[in-house]
C-alpha cells in the first residue's frame, strides 16, 4: 500500500511539473466563465447550457452602456426652463427639507442648464444640443426621466445599479442573466466586459458573479494587446506544438480523472479546450480590419487599435454576432464637480456618435428587435452649483436613462421631474423597478429568479421592485 501511494504521489508531482512548465501560457487556464463546456458540442452544456426563461421574453441578449461618474440629466435629457430662469437664485427652502448633498452646502445657488434643448423625431423628444447623434435615433428610444436611488456616492451607487445592492459581493445583472438563460457561445465567454476612460469607482464588483458559481461571472477584455492576458503562445511555440502539448495534458488529466473521479479535473479538461478555441476566436473578434470603412465611419472610429468607447461599441455588436449573451461597457468620465460646460461637451463628443451608431447598426442588421440596449449612469447631478459657477454635485433624487430594442416602447418619454429637476414629480422608477423590468424583458419573474445562499433565497431585486409596464411595447 505504501509503495502504491508513493507511486501515485510521484505521478501527481510529474503532472504538476508538466502543468507548471509546459502549459503553453493559455489564457483560459484562469477563465472560470469557460468551465464545464463540452469540447465537441456546438453549444455549451452543463451550467452554461442555454435555458428556457419563465415565459417568452422579447429579449435574448443585452448591451449595457454604463456611463459611470453620473452624467448630468440637466445638461443632456431633462430640459428645465424654470431652472434657467432662476439661475443664480437660492433654491426654495421647502425643497431642501431633509436633503443632504454629497459635498456642497445644499443652500447653494441654482445653476441653469449650460446647453440648449431641441425637439427631435416624430415623437418630439427634447434632447440637448450636444447630443446630435442621439437626437437622430429619438424615435427608437424610451427615455426615463424619473429614475431615483438611495445611494449618493459613486462606488455604492454603481454597485447598486448593477447588482441591486450597495454591498459588495452580490451578483451583477449580467451574471443573473447568464445564470437564468445560459449561453449560446461555444468559443467566447457568455458575459464580456469592455472598459474605456477611467474604469469604474465600484471596480469588479459592478460585473462580478458574487455568490453565484464563478461560471456565470464576466470576462473583462483588455483594450490593447491580447484581449486576455497570456492569450498568445510564448515565443517558440507554434500551433502544432501547442496542440500536441494540449493533447498530452488531456491524456494526463484523463488518467487522473479515472483514478480519483475529481469533477474539478473534468472541468479543467474542458477549460483547456475552451481556452484553445478562445485563442483563435478572441483575436479574430478584436480585429476590426475586416470591417468596411463606412462602418468605422458610422461609429467614429479613427484608430482601429485604440481603446475607445467607439471601438467598444463596435466590438459589442461583433460579440453579439458571435452569440455572446451579455456585453457591458463601462465609461467613467462623467463626474463634473467643476468645468461642467467644457467637460460634458467633450464626453458627448466621445460617446454620442458611437452609442447612436450601435442602435443604427443593430437595426440595419435585424438584431435590435431581440437585443436590449441600456444607457445609464449611477445617479444625476444637483440643480445647485458646485465649483464656483460651473459644476454640479451628486444627486440621487432624480436622473435620466434611456433604453432601446426588444420590448421597449419607441419614441417614448416616461416619468417627469419637478420644475428644477430636483425630485421626481410623476411615475417614479426605482433601481429595483428598473431591474425587475429588465428581467421581465428577458422572460423572468424577478421574484422567482433566485439563488439560495447562506440559508435564504436571493434575487437581483432583493427585496422589492415592480415591472414598469409603461415603458413596455
Amino acid at each position: 500500500m505504501n509503495q502504491e501511494l508513493h507511486t501515485f504521489r510521484a505521478n501527481l508531482l510529474r503532472r504538476r511539473w508538466f502543468l507548471r512548465d509546459c502549459g503553453m501560457g493559455m489564457a483560459g487556464l484562469a477563465l472560470n466563465s469557460l468551465l464545464a463546456q463540452d469540447t465537441r458540442a456546438a453549444r455549451p452544456v452543463g451550467p452554461l447550457a442555454p435555458k428556457r426563461p419563465h415565459f417568452g421574453g422579447k429579449v435574448k441578449r443585452v448591451i449595457y452602456l454604463f456611463q459611470a461618474g453620473a452624467p448630468s440629466h440637466l445638461e443632456l435629457f431633462d430640459n428645465k426652463p424654470e431652472l434657467t430662469k432662476r439661475d443664480g437664485q437660492l433654491p426654495p427652502k421647502e425643497l431642501l427639507k431633509d436633503y443632504r448633498a454629497a459635498f456642497i452646502n445644499p443652500n447653494s445657488a441654482l445653476l441653469g442648464p449650460k446647453y440648449a434643448f431641441e425637439k427631435h423625431g416624430q415623437c418630439g423628444m427634447e434632447l440637448s444640443e450636444i447630443l446630435p447623434h442621439t437626437a437622430s435615433i429619438a424615435d427608437e428610444l424610451c427615455l426615463i426621466r424619473s429614475m431615483h436611488t438611495e445611494a449618493v456616492n459613486h462606488a455604492p451607487a454603481q454597485i447598486f445599479m448593477n447588482t441591486g445592492s450597495q454591498q459588495f459581493g452580490r451578483p451583477s445583472f449580467g451574471a443573473w442573466t447568464l445564470y437564468g438563460l445560459g449561453s449560446h457561445s461555444r468559443d467566447l465567454p457568455g458575459y464580456v466586459v469592455l472598459t474605456s476612460a477611467k474604469g469604474t469607482s465600484g471596480g469588479a464588483s459592478n460585473y462580478g458573479c458574487g455568490f453565484l458559481p464563478t461560471v456565470y461571472g464576466s470576462v473583462p477584455f483588455r483594450g490593447q494587446g491580447d484581449p486576455i492576458l497570456y492569450l498568445s503562445n510564448p515565443a517558440g511555440i507554434d500551433d502544432e506544438t501547442q496542440r500536441a502539448s494540449l493533447d498530452t495534458l488531456n491524456r494526463l488529466n484523463q488518467m487522473t480523472l479515472a483514478e480519483i473521479a475529481d469533477p474539478e479535473t473534468a472541468a479543467r479538461i474542458q477549460s483547456y479546450e475552451s481556452a484553445y478555441r478562445l485563442q483563435s476566436s478572441a483575436p479574430e473578434l478584436m480585429d476590426l480590419s475586416q470591417e468596411p470603412q463606412h462602418v468605422l465611419d458610422l461609429y467614429g472610429i479613427r484608430d482601429k487599435n485604440e481603446s475607445t468607447f467607439a471601438r467598444n461599441c463596435l466590438l459589442a455588436r461583433r460579440l453579439l454576432e458571435r452569440d455572446v449573451r451579455f456585453v457591458q461597457l463601462f465609461h467613467e468620465i462623467w463626474d463634473q464637480h467643476g468645468d461642467l460646460k467644457r467637460a460634458i461637451k467633450k464626453n458627448c463628443q466621445d460617446t454620442d456618435q458611437p452609442a447612436a451608431a450601435l442602435i443604427k447598426d443593430l437595426k440595419a442588421r435585424g438584431m435590435l428587435d431581440d437585443t436590449l440596449v441600456i444607457w445609464a449612469g449611477e445617479f444625476g447631478r444637483t440643480p445647485m452649483v458646485q465649483g464656483g459657477n460651473d459644476g454640479r454635485d451628486h444627486h440621487n433624487r432624480s436622473f435620466s436613462i434611456w433604453m432601446a430594442g426588444g420590448g421597449i416602447r419607441k419614441g417614448h418619454i416616461y416619468g417627469e421631474s419637478d420644475d428644477l429637476g430636483f425630485n421626481v414629480a410623476r411615475d417614479p422608477v426605482h433601481v429595483h423597478d428598473l431591474n425587475a423590468t429588465l428581467l421581465h424583458l428577458l422572460g423572468f419573474d424577478h421574484e422567482k429568479l433566485t439563488y439560495r445562499f447562506q440559508g435564504r433565497d436571493y434575487r437581483l431585486t432583493d427585496v422589492h421592485g415592480k415591472v414598469v409596464n409603461g415603458i413596455l411595447s
